[in-house]
């Protein structure tokens, strides 16, 4: 209606702004207009009404039922509260209703408590009567259909915590369960005999007595009940493990036996039986490619399948569970092992063993007895990685070998051998022999063999040869130093023996590369590798020979101070003293010398020799030019202990010369070459001719620098001629002389 007056108004005023006030003129015209429109509206609803007067006729006869339905029911509501409403206080209705409440939760507990109740007894009932069964079938199903609803909780329909009552039915059912397993895997057990000696069964159709004094049942029947209850392998896990032990043993580890298998028929009450023998066979049955041995063990198999499993492949494929991995492990242990070739050339032969092992597994998985997807396949994996085998067997014996050759070797005498001549080898970079041991002799032609074979081998077989190798090597490092470190530890032929070994190894080693690397399978030509071994080798005998020019030169010291400084020599106590001293360090010298010399490389032995020799001509000539006073008679003996060196070391300086002649002698060619390789023995050697010369000849020498270029200095001189030469103007000018006259 405010839309329609709004409207009216715009219509009036069309031409003036809504927001004035209206006139007296526009509001009658407003007023006739909305009569107007009334009067239409009230004729529109009378003619409506008439057209449809049946119609709102009934809408109104079912308001006014309703109507009176409604003051119908408020009168009920009200008479029924009255008894209410006339009570002092509302709590007895509260009351009333908790109680209400209360009673109805009471009854829907004891109506669960009813059906727990009922459960139960149902349960219990289920119980003693598959413990009374006489039929360990029906006693099975039982035990099987009962178990959902006590081993698990929520399947007997009790929510929240378990009722102690079903912990009690459950230990009923267990001890239910464990009754039927004991008594059937007995009467499986029964059913099936062995021979105390073995290689012998027997098998029954049934137990022929009980030994609980109950009758048994046949053996199919346990095996059902024992299926039915899930403890089929628990029942047969006896009866697999004395097949294995007393029939599978005896048929795979000896060569010249057969299977025989025999059945009985049924004679009176007793149960038909089968009987399989493993027999003697006068025919010596090689095993070669082993189809004879799987035939055998495939007899034995199908007996077990057809008459202990009783050609049910669920209780074929238990038995298998619990036999085939250790039917396998004896296979490997009396047969593949053994077959593994010995020598690389003949592991082609063993092509037939793979095929013939190949086609026993796929019999097996034919018969149910093994896994059709191959991961039962212990025996062709086994075949598969032979040459793994090959090499890993190779390798342990190369190492064996190779530790008995170092372990027994005798090192006590090497050089006393009859064939000295074969230890003398010559090096491989160097052009000079030297001596070795037998047993770096013997392990570098086991190293070679197993390069060699490397050569001939495939990839994986290779890799295996070249670690045995590295391996055998390294056990040379770390067994003989520490079996003869007493030996090391001392000057001895055994420890220059030693040094030579890792010498001779070191270049050895260098050498395997350029020998054999172009041969080796190219997987494998990149990734072994020896010469990270030559550096330790040959720092090895780098520290050996120098522990030994430590040795001797410490008893060359020790040898050197029991002379005292060379000390009043003119005296005999002293001069006996000094020259033992000396003959002490000739021998110590010669020993050395016929040690080295007839074992070390000669390019070695010089140097090591110069080593020594220099240290020592060194020390006596210090200690001989560090005395103070000496008298005449001192010269001359400290000049004869000088001569002594020098003449019984000639053999020692003829060593260590380099002289084509046939005929050795010290000449000044010889001394020339002594001289440059061994400076402290040039000045030893002036100072001899020091002790006899004149204090004029002695100034002149140094003057003409041939005392400086023997290694004296300046204050060394002077010293020397203050303690030989009185005090005199004439010492005083040569004094200085040579304290002018720069070395």
């Amino acid at each position: 209606m405010a839309d329609d007056v709004r409207e009216l108004l715009l219509s009036t005023t069309a031409d003036a702004d809504p927001s004035t006030p209206l006139s007296a003129p526009d509001l009658r015209l407003l007023i006739d207009h909305l009569r107007h429109r009334s009067d239409r509206l009230h004729a529109s609803a009378l003619s409506f009404a008439s057209s449809n007067r049946e119609p709102l006729a009934s809408a109104l006869l079912r308001a006014a039922s309703s109507a009176a339905s409604s003051a119908s029911l408020q009168s009920s509501l009200q008479s029924a509260l009255s008894p209410l409403s006339s009570s002092p206080d509302l709590s007895d209705l509260r009351s009333l209703s908790d109680r209400l409440v209360a009673a109805r939760r009471e009854l829907r507990e004891r109506q669960e408590h009813l059906a727990a109740a009922s459960s139960v007894a149902s349960l219990s009932a289920r119980l003693r009567a598959a413990r009374a069964s006489a039929n360990p079938l029906d006693a099975a199903a039982a035990a099987a259909e009962l178990k959902p609803l006590l081993v698990n909780p929520e399947g007997s329909g009790s929510g929240g915590d378990e009722p102690v009552v079903f912990g009690l039915l459950r230990g009923e059912w267990e001890q239910l369960v464990d009754e039927l397993q004991v008594g059937l895997s007995k009467n499986v057990e029964e059913c099936v005999e062995f021979a105390s000696d073995g290689g012998k069964v027997v098998v029954r159709a049934g137990p022929s007595g009980s030994s609980s004094g109950t009758p048994g049942v046949a053996l199919r029947v346990a095996l059902q009940a024992l299926e039915i209850i899930d403890s089929l392998d628990y029942g047969m896990a006896k009866v697999a493990d004395l097949m294995v032990k007393h029939v599978f043993l005896p048929a795979i580890s000896n060569i010249s036996v057969t299977v025989s298998v025999e059945v009985l028929e049924k004679s009176g009450s007793t149960y038909p039986a089968s009987v399989l023998s493993i027999v003697p066979s006068e025919e010596l049955q090689g095993y070669k490619d082993g189809s004879v041995l799987y035939s055998r063990i495939i007899d034995v198999i199908k007996f077990a399948c057809k008459f202990i499993c009783v050609e049910n492949i669920t209780w074929t494929q238990s038995f298998a569970k619990l036999t085939w991995s250790r039917i396998s492990d004896l296979v490997i242990t009396h047969f593949l092992s053994k077959a593994v070739p010995d020598e690389a050339s003949k592991l082609i032969e063993f092509q037939d063993v793979i095929r013939s092992t190949a086609e026993f597994e796929n019999t097996l998985r034919g018969m149910i007895f093994i896994l059709p997807d191959r991961k039962d396949g212990k025996l062709t994996q086994f075949v598969d990685d032979v040459e793994v085998h090959f090499a890993v067997r190779k390798r342990n014996e190369i190492l064996v070998k190779a530790r008995y050759i170092l372990v027994q070797y005798d090192y006590k005498n090497p050089l006393a051998s009859d064939d000295h001549g074969d230890s003398v080898v010559d090096l491989l970079f160097q052009p000079e022999k030297c001596f070795i041991s037998k047993s770096a002799l013997q392990l570098m032609k086991l190293v070679h063999g197993a390069l060699k074979d490397a050569c001939l081998s495939s990839a994986r077989v290779a890799k295996e040869f070249c670690y045995a190798a590295r391996d055998a090597l390294l056990l040379y490092k770390a067994i003989v130093p520490v079996q003869l470190e007493k030996q090391l530890n001392s000057i001895s032929p055994v420890a220059a023996i030693i040094h030579n070994d890792f010498y001779h190894l070191s270049q050895e080693i260098l050498g395997l590369a350029f020998e054999y690397r172009a041969d080796f399978p190219s997987g494998q030509q990149k990734l072994v590798v020896f010469v990270d071994l030559a550096p330790i080798f040959s720092q090895m005998a780098d520290g050996i020979l120098r522990r030994q020019i430590q040795l001797a030169t410490a008893n060359l010291s020790e040898a050197i101070d029991g002379a005292d400084g060379f000390q009043n020599t003119h005296q005999s106590q002293h001069c006996e003293s000094a020259k033992f001293s000396i003959e002490q360090v000739v021998f110590i010298l010669e020993k050395i010398h016929i040690m080295w010399e007839s074992v070390l490389p000669r390019s070695i032995y010089r140097r090591s020799m110069f080593h020594v020799l220099g240290p020592v001509f060194s020390r006596i000539t210090k200690d001989m030019l560090l005395i103070d006073d000496m008298a005449a008679e001192e010269t001359l003996q400290l000049q004869g202990l000088i001569h002594l060196a020098l003449e019984n070391l000639s053999s020692l300086f003829l060593s260590l010369v380099e002289n084509d002649d046939d005929e050795k002698f010290l000449d000044h060619h010889t001394w020339v070459q002594l001289d440059e390789s061994i400076p402290s023995l040039k000045k030893f050697r002036k100072l001899a001719e020091l002790l006899d010369m004149s204090l004029k000849s002695i100034t002149a020498a140094w003057e003409s620098g041939e005392l400086a270029n023997c290694g004296f200095t300046s204050s060394e001189m002077r010293n020397f001629i203050k303690a030989i030469f009185a005090d005199s103007p004439l010492r005083k000018e040569c004094l200085g002389w040579i304290a002018a006259t720069p070395a």
